[in-house]
Formats: structure tokens, sequence, C-alpha cells
């Protein structure tokens, strides 16, 4: 069985697409995110909690922000989560809306973009032992 959370050899958006979004202006489409169609966009826009509805590019960029966070490190203190903390729980939210399809190329896209705006908050070097693990599922 395949190990579960964001592996970017798992993306499935072509380099097209990824460069011709990532050169891109943030549209409030959030249909305009690599691997988000209209009934993803649906899934995120649900939830009883007027917070937990993403209904454009703005919001989910913003969630892909609040989930970076904080966690206790050895001694106890708070401290940023790394890279494969952050992306595995930006690729569980997805799942917990009924995203099926595509999470590991959303999560790439939306990690790539936000590391534009905001160096280092994506370190895709912390993903290069995966190329060695095996081959693409």
């Amino acid at each position: 069985m395949a190990e579960e959370g964001y592996d970017p050899k798992r993306s499935r958006v072509s380099d097209e697409t990824m460069q011709n979004f990532l050169k891109g202006k943030v549209s409030g489409d959030i249909t305009d995110i690599p691997g988000i169609g209209p009934a993803a966009a649906k899934k995120l826009a649900e939830g009883e909690d007027e917070n937990d509805q993403i209904t454009n590019t703005f919001q989910f960029i913003g969630k892909f922000l609040m989930i970076k966070g904080t966690e206790p490190d050895d001694e106890g203190n708070e401290r940023t989560v790394d890279t494969r903390v952050h992306l595995d729980r930006f690729w569980y939210f997805l799942k917990e809306k009924s995203i099926s399809s595509h999470r590991s190329g959303i999560v790439k896209a939306i990690a790539e973009k936000v590391n534009q705006m905001m160096p280092g908050i994506y370190d895709a070097a912390e993903y290069d032992d995966v190329d060695d693990d095996s081959d693409s599922e």
C-alpha cells in the first residue's frame, strides 16, 4: 500500500501547466490552480462553518499559510513546522475536504507559487531523497 501524504512525484501537473500558473498573476478564480476543477471548487466551498468555506485563490493561499503553524520541539518549545510537515498537513486538509484527485499536484502548485512570494516557505530539496525510493506511482 502506498504511503499517504504529500509526495511531489505523485503530481500529475504538466510542466507547461505548472509554469503558466507560476508565471501568471494570482486571480480570485480558484479553478486557475492546477488540479482544481469545478468539482473540487465545489467541495472546497462547502462547510457549515464559514471559515471552512474556500471560494477563491486568496482564501486558499491563506489556508495554506495558516496550516504552516507550529509544533513543540524536543524541549517543548514551539517551533515553525518544516516543509514536509507543512505540506503533509495541507495534503490532509484537501483529503478532509474530499478532494480525491490531484492532491499532490495542488499542494505542489500552491507551495511553489507561495514560495515565489515568500522564499523559503517551500524547500523542494527536502524531497530529493524521494527520487531514490521508488518510481512514480
